[in-house]
């Protein structure tokens, strides 16, 4: 039997290196203002008029900024288990870049395990896998020996 591929489930948002993935952005070239997703068409900072971006990795740890249960199944690319189980969403505020992200809590863990300001970092888990690929997403961990 062979290994099966990773991919992601969403090509281009984020690096599939396994031991520190990075979220993929932009910045304004010009006001240096930070974009998750990419975003490439005009800067939205009001004080700004530039249309040029550099493509940018961004933080791979932050701090919880809100979070909150999953009572219901998202839309794709996701795939619900059968039948559904709840999980954790968080809102993280990247470490540089200032910028808030809304990822799952990574397999295992619970509203209960995090509180506001909590330092977590990126890490990839599987969506859903098919006979060739394991399909992977970007997921929020808290970080080993930060304080709860």
């Amino acid at each position: 039997m062979s290994e099966k591929n990773t991919v992601a489930a969403r090509e281009g948002w984020y690096t599939l290196d396994a031991e520190q993935p990075r979220l993929m952005g932009s910045q304004c070239t010009s006001c240096k203002t930070f974009y998750f997703p990419k975003y490439e068409s005009f800067c939205r900072n009001p004080a700004c008029d530039s249309e040029t971006f550099d493509e940018v990795k961004l933080s791979h740890r932050g701090k919880i900024w809100s979070y909150t249960n999953a009572a219901y199944p998202p839309p794709p690319p996701f795939v619900a288990d059968d039948p559904y189980e709840p999980f954790a969403v968080a809102a993280v505020e990247l470490e540089k870049e200032r910028i808030v992200v809304l990822g799952q809590l990574a397999s295992g863990v619970t509203v209960d395990d995090v509180s506001i300001g909590d330092d977590v970092e990126l890490v990839l888990q599987s969506l859903y896998e098919d006979d060739e690929n394991d399909y992977v997403v970007w997921k929020w961990r808290p970080v080993s020996g930060a304080a709860t």
